[in-house]
């Protein structure tokens, strides 16, 4: 099966189970639970959910036993984008190519879904718990990666080092490997944990590896891509003067960080057994986002 058959499989098998979760969310008042759902339906690859579900295949342990840490997930990553594109953060107002959450709801509003959706996927985690220590060392994992020292702590350095003088490079990788790299780290580490830590070292390595080539990417296409295959604003790393990867090494260096990061990904998934043809696939498909 190719790359894109197996891909389109993980990803059909969330959205019908985020599809549940919405579909049962029941919120008061009504904007509230509009506002969860708008930004959970935008679309979207799906990639830390989809990863997650590959690695838990892949390793032995079942898609079936991380689907609920991949939903918190995800919740958790859509929080962080609703509240990425507020006028007080990275003031965004397109979002996959729809209005940002708070042009269609309010800036208070927006808050509040991202609040929301944190706080769900805080609850999705608790109920897991009951089922046992591993399911509880999971739950952590990801609590950590999102928290004050992961995601949110490259958040608020992302924020601090604009318009800094110099172009630091052990900053840039500090915000690479928090804000991007530690929940992509979540999905390819919980899979591991539930299965009595099977390549845990290989794959938190990975985890690491494919957010910096993630973001690295991503600081790019702010440079070369194009609206309407992104779907939101681009040029604003530079008029903003944020420190990027294009702004530390220059984009032709960006480029071939590219190639030599993700040959860093295909010898970790070397050492992997099984059949690992779309840890494989995964780092060509972030390459080419370039393409």
């Amino acid at each position: 099966m190719t790359f894109d058959k197996t891909y389109e499989e993980y990803l059909c098998y969330f959205n019908e189970y985020l599809d549940k979760f919405c579909n049962e969310l029941n919120c008061t008042p009504s904007v509230l639970n509009d506002s969860l759902v708008y930004s959970l339906k935008l679309g979207g690859k799906r990639i830390r959910p989809v990863l997650m579900l590959a690695v838990a295949d892949i390793i032995g342990t079942g898609a079936k036993k991380v689907r609920d840490f991949a939903l918190a997930l995800e919740l958790i990553h859509t929080y962080s984008l609703i509240h990425d594109d507020l006028p007080d953060m990275d003031n965004d107002d397109f979002r996959r190519g729809k209005p940002s959450n708070h042009k269609v709801f309010g800036a208070g509003n927006a808050i509040l879904a991202g609040d929301g959706l944190l706080n769900t996927a805080y609850s999705a985690l608790f109920n897991e718990c009951f089922k046992g220590n591993e399911y509880v060392s999971a739950a952590k994992y990801i609590c950590d990666c999102a928290g004050v020292y992961g995601m949110i702590a490259g958040q608020s350095a992302d924020l601090l080092h604009e318009n800094d003088d110099v172009a630091d490079e052990n900053t840039l990788e500090f915000i690479y490997e928090n804000k991007t790299g530690k929940l992509i780290t979540a999905a390819t580490v919980v899979p591991s944990i539930l299965n009595g830590g099977k390549y845990y070292s290989e794959l938190k390595a990975l985890g690491k590896k494919l957010g910096y080539l993630f973001q690295l990417t991503d600081d790019i296409l702010d440079v070369e891509g194009n609206f309407e295959k992104l779907g939101k604003s681009l040029g604003k790393d530079e008029q903003e003067n944020k420190l990027t990867g294009v702004r530390v090494y220059g984009l032709e260096n960006c480029k071939l960080r590219v190639d030599v990061t993700g040959d860093d990904c295909i010898k970790i998934i070397d050492g992997i057994d099984g059949d690992t043809s779309f840890l494989y696939g995964f780092v060509n498909f972030v390459k080419t986002r370039l393409g």
